[in-house]
Formats: structure tokens, sequence, C-alpha cells
């Protein structure tokens, strides 16, 4: 079962480095998540039923998250839609888009060829795991190597001040797009390997998952202070494996899973008030400190 929630969290901690782009980034809330994500999965199905390989269905699913955070952009910055309100209209909108491909509300992929059948010969999990650790660390050079150009660089300075960034000649509009492009091309990416490792792909597999993203980056960041970006890439991952393995705990000591995701918001909302907790106890010690003295 540990194996499992292993292979789980290196396959979420994809979403969370999606995330990561956004949120920690660029520094707002993107929720055309909660359609980039089943969409990915949606795309990458439905093309593997149609006997495309595995992995070119993968790049499909990529190029069509790419799409839905290429919309919400120019909806948020050329519309001048409000960040939220601009991903809920696109995440709306995915619904019909992925009935439209799929057909039906779900696919699956009974005695269909998928990404992780090209391990077979590993044991259960293993080859989920296997997987999870290429994919991961072929994303985190990507994109730390992306981080290291000039663009990155360009895409960095927006996040941390839009009107120095701007002063300096750089289209700060323009890196918003790309992020969103970026951020939601890596989700689509999360959904695509998630739906194969489930076998099947749901118009409704979004709902929450941006929950599950958000706890893995949290997770990390309240366990580890001061790290380079290189090393917060990898915190996200630890937190995503965390994460999945508290979850695994509530499993096992008998919590009805149909209640899961209240569990996952309790989770993410104490790891989100750990800093306040931690502040208040410091300042509790020193009050205590300066009435003894």
């Amino acid at each position: 079962m540990i194996i499992s929630a292993i292979a789980q969290g290196f396959l979420w901690a994809v979403l969370g480095i999606g995330l990561y782009l956004t949120y920690r980034i660029l520094k707002f809330p993107d929720l055309t998540t909660e359609g980039s994500f089943p969409l990915g999965a949606a795309v990458a199905v439905t093309a593997i039923v149609s006997d495309v390989p595995p992995i070119l269905a993968i790049f499909l699913a990529i190029l069509a998250g790419m799409g839905a955070g290429l919309v919400t952009g120019l909806l948020y910055t050329k519309g001048k839609v409000p960040v939220i309100l601009a991903g809920i209209l696109v995440m709306s909108g995915l619904h019909s888009v992925m009935l439209f491909i799929m057909k039906r509300p779900n696919i699956n992929l009974l005695n269909q060829e998928t990404l992780f059948d090209l391990f077979e010969g590993l044991p259960n999990y293993y080859d989920v795991v296997f997987i999870g650790v290429i994919v991961l660390v072929i994303l985190i050079s990507v994109v730390l190597a992306f981080f290291y150009t000039n663009l990155g660089q360009a895409f960095i300075a927006t996040g941390d001040n839009e009107d120095m960034a701007r002063s300096l000649g750089i289209r700060t509009d323009n890196m918003k797009i790309l992020g969103l492009v970026i951020s939601n091309g890596v989700i689509a990416l999360a959904g695509a390997l998630v739906a194969q490792n489930n076998g099947y792909a749901d118009v409704n597999g979004g709902t929450g998952v941006i929950v599950i993203g958000l706890a893995s980056l949290i997770i990390g960041e309240v366990m580890f202070k001061d790290l380079k970006l290189g090393e917060r890439l990898c915190t996200i991952v630890i937190g995503s494996v965390l994460y999945q393995i508290l979850l695994l705990g509530v499993i096992e000591l008998g919590f009805d899973t149909t209640y899961i995701r209240i569990f996952s918001s309790v989770i993410l909302a104490i790891c989100l008030m750990i800093p306040q907790i931690r502040k208040s106890l410091n300042l509790g010690t020193i009050i205590g400190r300066g009435e003894k003295e």
C-alpha cells in the first residue's frame, strides 16, 4: 500500500508542478486546472481507444491543455476578465468540449495498451513509480532550463514585481499568457498519466483536483524553508507523496472513501494554518520570556 501511495504521489506531483507556475511564480489562482486536468485525461484516453500510441496520446493531451490555458490567458489579459472568473468560464466550457471529444461522460481503457504496459514485467505499482520518476526528472529539468533562459527570467520577474518588469520593457501580459499555457499543458499531462493509471477518463474527473495540487505545494513549503528553485520543485514531489500517504492513513483507519474530499480539504486547511500557528507559538514564547525577565 505504501508503494501504491508513493506511485500515486509521483503522478499527482506533476499536477503540483503545473500549479506552481501560476500559484507561486505568477501569484494568482488559476481555476482552469479543474478543466484542463480532465481534458488531458479525455484527450489521451480517447486517442488511445482510437489506436493512437500512448506516448503520442500524451502529447495530444498536453496540446489540448495548452489550448485551454491560452483561452484563459487571452480572456484575462486581452478581455480584462478577472483571472478567477476567466478560469471558471473556461473550466465550464471545457465540460462540453470533453463531451464532444469522448461522445459520452466516460471512457474506459479495458483491453487497451497504456504507457504503463511498457513496463508490465515490473511488480505491482513499481511500473507507475518508474514512469513517475522518469516524467518528473524530465519535467523538472525542462522547467529549470526554461527558468534560466532570458524568457524564463522575464517570466519570474513578472510574478515578482509586475510594475518593475513592465518598466524594463517586459511584456507582462505575454508572460501571463505563457505561464497559463505552460501550466495547463503540464496539468493536462498529469490528467493523461492519472487516467492511464486508473484505466478511465471521466468528464467530472477534475472536481477537487486543485486541492490535491495545492496540498502538494503547501506540505512541501511547510516542511522546507529557504530553498533554491530546483529544490523547491523537488519538495512538491515530497509533499505530493506525503499527502497520498496521509490519505492512505485515513482510509486504513476505516473512514468511508465517499467522504475522502472533506479529509483532503481538512489536511490542506491544517497545512495552510501551520505557519500562523508557528508564529503564534513563537510570539507566545517571546512574551513568556519577557514576563520572566
